[in-house]
């Protein structure tokens, strides 16, 4: 594996990392003002980032790359409404796309065709994230103002569970 490659992958799983500390401070808010099924929903994106970061170890191990890890920031995001977290979520989400982008190009480059193969997988799901986060904000912006419609929403989400990825390496 080229030496960039592998580099981009191990700053990635940090990068996971960081984003499963993300969501549980979107999580932490939410529990704070008492919408326990929005906590939920970030704790289970929580859940799904650090199986990220251990799909990405996995494979480097694989691979015979010594993985490396770095001190994970504090996240810093101030919320003053409700709907913070979730614009905040669907922005990291389309940061975490450009980076796994970047890493696939950085393979192409190379020939790496078994990280494009493993890579595919964490495009297919990066689209799926960004759809979801958008969707999230889509039935808050329509339900969100009336208390009985945050009431269902926040239900829904408290009944999200979670599931594990299925990615074979």
């Amino acid at each position: 594996m080229d030496k960039k490659v592998a580099e981009l992958i191990n700053d990635q799983i940090n990068k996971e990392l960081y984003s499963a500390y993300l969501y549980l401070d979107f999580a932490n808010y939410y529990q704070d003002i008492g919408l326990d099924g929005f906590a939920n929903w970030y704790d289970i994106q929580a859940q799904e980032e650090r199986d990220h970061a251990m799909l990405m170890r996995t494979y480097l191990f694989n691979n015979g790359i010594r993985v490396t890890f770095d001190a994970i920031a504090k996240p810093d995001k101030v919320f003053k409404k409700v709907s913070d977290p979730l614009h905040a979520g669907l922005e990291h989400e389309r940061y975490v796309t450009s980076l796994i982008n970047a890493i696939y190009k950085a393979a192409k480059k190379d020939d790496d065709f078994r990280t494009m193969q493993f890579l595919d997988w964490f495009v297919k799901e990066q689209g799926e994230e960004e759809k979801n986060a958008d969707d999230l904000i889509k039935k808050f912006e329509l339900y969100g103002s009336d208390p009985k419609g945050l009431y269902a929403l926040n239900q829904e989400l408290l009944g999200r569970t979670y599931s594990a990825p299925s990615l074979t390496l």
